[in-house]
């Protein structure tokens, strides 16, 4: 039951999503306070690497895509796990807990999507500088 509602919000958000992501500047902007973070981490390319943190509040697997090009292997490493300890996004997780009964906002969604992203990235970013340096 619950599926029928859910998949129409899934498809659509991951949808609308990658159409941002691709052709307007919107998560290079909004991921920019990123940029002094992923630096302070040493990682390689942080402005590119900064505009898909964001993203992956929409989706799961954009920040994989949008990654695409950079030849840093510290970068794709750092992305790659980022957008797997993030979890919760809109297009699957997200979408969920918003059709459930748990009374929980979209800004709540998201503050929990930041705290998630703040803490994960220096420990992801330590394994990265260990494993490839």
């Amino acid at each position: 039951d619950m599926w029928f509602v859910i998949l129409p919000v899934v498809m659509s958000i991951g949808t609308l999503a990658t159409i941002i992501a691709t052709y307007t500047p919107v998560f290079a902007i909004i991921g920019k306070p990123f940029v002094s973070y992923l630096e302070l981490l040493q990682i390689p390319e942080a402005a590119r690497a900064s505009e898909t943190i964001i993203v992956g509040f929409a989706d799961m697997f954009l920040p994989s895509i949008l990654i695409e090009g950079v030849g840093n292997n510290i970068t794709l490493f750092v992305i790659g796990a980022l957008s797997i300890t993030q979890l919760i996004y809109l297009s699957e997780v997200g979408g969920v807990i918003l059709g459930s009964k748990i009374h929980v906002s979209i800004v709540k969604l998201f503050i929990i999507f930041l705290i998630r992203t703040i803490i994960a990235l220096p420990i992801i970013a330590l394994m990265a500088h260990l494993y490839f340096n």
